[in-house]
Parts: structure tokens; C-alpha cells; sequence
């Protein structure tokens, strides 16, 4: 169901395109191949409610785009889950849209813009001309799955938390990403994680600062917020490192430079990448290992001092068991997934953590 809060025109024309397939020059916005054909939609002026049929699509990320007769567009996002889960695939894509919502600065509603808000409507339009911010869609890692063909069971934070336990998780799933920031999470969603990797699960962060804060759900609004390593529950003893802080809009992005090959050979495969190459352009928010992070946790590769003396930027890497746990370190590693090096990166984490 597509809910349309404020029209002033009574003709709209409704294009539903796959975020990051690619079809010719794609959308400037949010690159993509249509799902289903363009229709024009009537209507009175004002608020509308229609419901969005969906095809033989696969599971993924979509934007409903919304054209008016004077040329003005705005985007509605969703996240297709499959029909039956863990039928076709043995890896779950979990989208943050907890975190899309935090950032969402509609109506003054957001607790990065009012110090006074503690529930956020989770059923509101983004700000954005209805889109996520920068933190939100993540494009690149989106074009980098599509290109590769790969398969995967994409869900929302929602769909994650409404599994029952970890058990259930584990039976259908050998892998889960996390390919945008997963700052926002539940109780059960952390105990979710945790029995999935103590039953020999892996899992992927590919962006940072995930599993920082503890929310609450109730009916369409998100309470919060409190810090899970306030509550004995450091996020770096899952993840592998913590947040640690970010840029203040001073420090620049750097590249990240290997610091261990040996710690994860497969990972660089075939990347031409050695021990002190660089990479990429990382910063905004970042992880390091605490004293939380798991025996054996290693340093894949290093940004030193990014943000100042003795605040690193650090890929990490562990295993628990069969379980083997990745943490990018740097919030923009996923939107760089379809980047030269880094692709094959990608590539060969997904590979490997799904075996």
C-alpha cells in the first residue's frame, strides 16, 4: 500500500524501479531498472491511498517514483522480502531502516534535530524528496549486487526482528549482511544476532557505529535511545570493534591501508592488494577494536590517527567456531562496493563468509 500524505495535483505518473539494477543511463537519482510499466494515476488533490501491486520481482531494494504533471518528483522506498524465505538463498540482506527513519528530518521530527523527541512515526515520508540521506540507500553496494548476479533474501530491520529466535535464523540462513549503518536495534534483534553467530552464523558489517544504540518498538513508533555498551552489552564484543567517533566535518576522508594479508588471505585474493597498499577514500564515522572485541580479533587494514591521535579507523576480522565475523570500520565501505579493489573485496567476503 502506498500512502500519497499531500498531493496538489490530481494526475501522477507512478514508475517502480529496482535501486541499483541498471537498464541504458538510469534514473539520476536513484539508478535503477523499471519493475513494472509506467502508469498515470487520477485522483482528487490532497491525500491518497493506493495499493501498489507487485510482480514476479525479486527481493530487494525499490523506490515507488512519483512524477506530477509539472515535472516534480518524489520517491517513496520499500524493501521486497521474498515470498518464502530462505527458499532460493542461504544469505540475508538486513536494510537499515531503523536508522533511515533516525536521520529523517520531516516535520522536525528526528533526534539529530530535536533534543526533545524520543519516538520517531516510523509510517512518515523522508525529507529528502522522500528519500533516505546519504547513510540510507546505499547505491554502490546495491549496483556491486546487481552486477554480480549474486542472490540474497533482502529484509528490513522489522522483518529481522519479527523472527522468532535464533534457531529459526540460523536453519535458513549460512550468512547475514549488514550493508548500511545498523546504528538502531532492538533487544531481540542483538540476541537475534548474537545466537545466529554462537550457532556458527557469519556475518558482514559493511559500513560502522552498528548495533550502538537500543530501541524499543511499539505499534508504527521507535522509542529510544540508549547505548548498548551502557547497558554491559558493548557492541564491539558482536561486531568485533566499537564506534569510536566522527568526522566533525573536519577531518577528510583517507584511504585505508593493509596492515595484515595473513589474518585473511582469501579476502584479498585477487585484488593486487598487498601488506601497506591503500584504497578506497574512508572516514565519516568510525570503528576500532576495545578491550570488548573478542579474542583473536585482528586488523585487516588501518586508517592511523583518522580522526585524531590514537583514533584508527580498523577493518577487523574474527571467527567464533565456524562463525567468522567482518566489520568494515568506516561507514562509506559498502557504498564503495562497486569500486576497483574493492569489488573484489566484496566479492570475495561474500564467498567466503556463505560457504
Amino acid at each position: 500500500m502506498l500512502r500519497i500524505v499531500s498531493s496538489p495535483s490530481r494526475q501522477l505518473t507512478l514508475d517502480v524501479l529496482q535501486v541499483g539494477a541498471r537498464v541504458g543511463p538510469g534514473d539520476r537519482r536513484v539508478e535503477g531498472a523499471t519493475a513494472e510499466p509506467a502508469r498515470v494515476l487520477n485522483g482528487p488533490a490532497g491525500s491518497w491511498t493506493l495499493h501498489l501491486p507487485i510482480g514476479a520481482w525479486p527481493s530487494g531494494v525499490y523506490v515507488a517514483r512519483l512524477t506530477a504533471a509539472d515535472g516534480a518528483v518524489t520517491y517513496a522506498p520499500f524493501v521486497l522480502r521474498p515470498s518464502v524465505l530462505g527458499h532460493e538463498t542461504r544469505v540475508l540482506v538486513v536494510e537499515p531502516t531503523n536508522t533511515w527513519q533516525a536521520y529523517n528530518f520531516y516535520a522536525g521530527d528526528s533526534w539529530y534535530e530535536n533534543g526533545a523527541v524520543h519516538a520517531i512515526d516510523l509510517t512518515r515520508p523522508y525529507a529528502n524528496n522522500g528519500l533516505p540521506t546519504h547513510k540510507g540507500l546505499g547505491v554502490g553496494f546495491l549496483r556491486w549486487y546487481a552486477a554480480g548476479g549474486r542472490q540474497a533474501d533482502f529484509v528490513s530491520d522489522d522483518d529481522l526482528d519479527s523472527f522468532t529466535n535464533a534457531a529459526q535464523l540460523r536453519r535458513l540462513y549460512n550468512l547475514v549482511v549488514f550493508p548500511g549503518h545498523e546504528e538502531y536495534v532492538t533487544a531481540h534483534m542483538y540476541d537475534l544476532m548474537t545466537g545466529f553467530r554462537d550457532r556458527g552464523g557469519s556475518l558482514a558489517f559493511l559500513s560502522a557505529d552498528n548495533f550502538f544504540y537500543r530501541v524499543t518498538r511499539s505499534g508504527d513508533m521507535l522509542y529510544g535511545r540508549t547505548r548498548w555498551r551502557d547497558l554491559g552489552r558493548p557492541e564491539a564484543a558482536l561486531v568485533g570493534a566499537e564506534y569510536v567517533g566522527w568526522n566533525e566535518y573536519r577531518f577528510p576522508n583517507r584511504p585505508y591501508r593493509v596492515a595484515s594479508v595473513g589474518a585473511a588471505p582469501w579476502l584479498f585474493a585477487g585484488s593486487g592488494l598487498r601488506y601497506g597498499s591503500s584504497f578506497g577514500h574512508y572516514g565519516i564515522e568510525i570503528d576500532q577494536r576495545s578491550a570488548a572485541s573478542p579474542p583473536g580479533t585482528r586488523v585487516l587494514a588501518v586508517i592511523r590517527d583518522d580522526f585524531g591521535p590514537g583514533m584508527n579507523a580498523e577493518m577487523t576480522y574474527y571467527r567464533r567456531g565456524h562463525a567468522q565475523v567482518f566489520d568494515a570500520g568506516v561507514i562509506n565501505f559498502g557504498s564503495s562496493a562497486d569500486w576497483p579493489h574493492v569489488s573484489t573485496l566484496v566479492d570475495n567476503l561474500w564467498d567466503h563468509l556463505d560457504r
